[in-house]
């Protein structure tokens, strides 16, 4: 299996990180099991799980890193694993933000729900402006000195808030953020293509984008409306139903046909030619296999030309999304 650097960090990941946003949730935890088993077995290494999945739910915030926890324990494969979560979105009762003293308590919520002495790569969810960003990252230094992180990352920061935080951290000597965990898709291309893209390119920042598939859509199971009730995230595919979605799909179609591959397939290997590794979650094995076979596709010069035309970003239509 190819070995990816997430940033300077001295981890590596598969081409793949499995999203565990829907343990708990979508997928209960005797199929969470037989994904996260299947996973590794096959010789994937990385898991990106959040404390916020799935408050949302029944389950509550917190359940997708029980549920991580739980199989840790009954598998025994902590040491065969890359446990990513993330901190600072709004887990109630003024829990959120990336405050020392919330990431603290934040941390040790985490690892007690995992059933681990250390999380490999602890990513702030979101910016938060409130917090000067010298507060955040010395905090981190001190999780890393205490071992109970290895690396930090962040997910849905502004260009120019990576790079202040980043030489902050680097000005004091301690830990900057490793990865950059962006909304980038076919669909969603304009934000970081337009900015992050050649900044963690230049940096050396391991680039981990969510909604690889664009909640589904870019698998082609949504072409209408009408197939919006197909699943519980199919009320947030809608805004990928535009002219511009379609030709996409039909890009995504040609090209899967043409190469013996699915459409998500297609979709996550356009992916892994850019960036470190993309994340996609799975609620069974059969659709987590399908996944996985992206990693064996090698896209020409063809059907890359093909994707990126139909893709060219409307950066006037971007929508912005946080997960």
């Amino acid at each position: 299996m190819e070995m990816r650097p997430l940033g300077r960090s001295g981890l590596s990941t598969a081409p793949l990180v499995l999203g565990g946003n829907v343990f708990g949730w979508t997928a209960d935890e005797k199929a969470s099991f037989a994904v996260l088993d299947a996973f590794v077995g096959a010789g994937f290494n990385a898991i990106d799980t959040a404390d916020v999945y799935s408050r949302w739910s029944p389950a509550g915030g917190g359940a997708s890193e029980k549920v991580i926890g739980a199989w840790l324990k009954a598998s025994g494969k902590r040491d065969k694993v890359l446990i990513a979560t993330k901190f600072g979105m709004e887990m109630g009762e003024g829990k959120k933000g990336l405050s020392a003293r919330w990431m603290m308590q934040a941390v040790e919520d985490s690892l007690s729900r995992l059933g681990t002495d250390r999380i490999d790569l602890y990513q702030s969810h979101a910016d938060d402006k409130e917090t000067p960003q010298e507060e955040t990252a010395e905090a981190f230094a001190r999780l890393v000195k205490a071992g109970k992180v290895r690396a930090v990352g962040a997910s849905n920061f502004e260009v120019d808030r990576l790079k202040s935080a980043n030489e902050i951290a680097e000005r004091h000597g301690w830990p900057r953020y490793e990865t950059l965990q962006p909304l980038y898709n076919l669909y969603d291309r304009a934000p970081f293509e337009a900015a992050q893209a050649w900044v963690c390119k230049a940096e050396g920042i391991g680039v981990i984008p969510y909604y690889a598939l664009a909640s589904g859509f870019l698998t082609g199971k949504y072409r209408s409306e009408a197939d919006l009730a197909k699943s519980p995230r199919g009320r947030g595919v809608k805004r990928y139903l535009t002219p511009r979605g379609l030709s996409i799909v039909g890009a995504l179609d040609e090209v899967s046909a043409r190469l013996a591959a699915t459409p998500a397939q297609v979709a996550l290997a356009w992916l892994m030619a850019k960036i470190t590794a993309p994340i996609a979650s799975a609620t069974g094995v059969a659709q987590l296999t399908e996944l996985m076979g992206a990693v064996d596709l090698k896209l020409d010069a063809e059907a890359m030309a093909a994707l990126e035309a139909a893709s060219a970003p409307e950066p006037a239509l971007h929508e912005s999304v946080v997960a």
